[in-house]
């Protein structure tokens, strides 16, 4: 089941945008959704737990807080969604990168390209529900899903996993090089090296500057001499190609 959240100030587009989405799921029986519907960012914001939806719809202009707003505040909160941008006006496709959304599309919505764009969408959460890297701890085996990775490091002789909701998990000692331990991640275009003992998960890098890396939690990961560049490209690529 696909939880998602609509968001629109205006009833019209939200009954237009309620018919297209039960359009799409009558035509795609095994996909199920979940929709709540906002008539504001606010109500949103407010709501319980929306940080937790798969899937945001959201108008760009809307009174007090815009989506563009709406998005960063969501992902400040620890969201992984992913936010589907809806306006009249192309101006803030480029504002929309800074809430790593998904897709921009411009009103009036036509349906196949919002079905394509929701196909792809949950396609995506599908996929990253998925992907996982099993962590060995003193107490237990751990899932970790690759989503809730920020950045993990060496520890010692341990790997530190840095998690997306504050939580850190230390492995147990590993008897093999970080960069075989932590294969898995390497294996995901969203994880790059950062030096010879961090490993960063790009989804979260908001910013490349000259000797460090900027994530959305304001950590600023020091970036080796040399790698700037390197890194700087591997961020960029990562985005334009997603």
């Amino acid at each position: 089941m696909i939880r998602l959240a609509l968001c629109d100030d205006e009833e019209d587009q939200r009954g237009a945008l309620m018919e297209l989405l039960g359009s799409y799921e009558a035509a795609r029986p095994h996909v199920k959704l979940c929709p709540l519907v906002f008539s504001s960012g606010q109500e949103l914001l407010l709501s319980e737990r929306p940080a937790d939806f798969d899937l945001y719809l959201l108008d760009v202009v809307m009174p007090e807080l815009s989506g563009i707003e709406v998005g960063i505040k969501l992902r400040e909160q620890g969201s992984r969604g992913e936010i589907v941008y809806l306006t009249f006006s192309p101006e803030y496709a480029v504002a929309s990168y800074e809430t790593r959304a998904f897709y921009y599309l411009l009103k009036p919505v036509e349906p196949e390209q919002l079905y394509s764009v929701l196909d792809q969408a949950i396609t995506e959460i599908k996929r990253r529900e998925s992907d996982c890297i099993l962590v060995k701890t003193r107490d237990c085996i751990r899932r970790v899903p690759f989503d809730a990775i920020l950045w993990a490091e060496l520890n010692n002789r341990s790997v530190l996993y840095h998690l997306l909701d504050e939580e850190d998990i230390n492995s147990v000692t590993v008897r093999r090089p970080f960069q075989e331990e932590i294969q898995p991640l390497l294996a995901c275009p969203r994880f790059v090296l950062c030096g010879v003992s961090i490993v960063v998960n790009l989804q979260y890098v908001n910013a490349a500057e000259k000797n460090f890396l900027r994530l959305d939690n304001g950590t600023r990961l020091p970036v080796p001499r040399g790698s700037a560049v390197q890194l700087r490209h591997q961020w960029m690529d990562y985005w334009l190609n997603r």
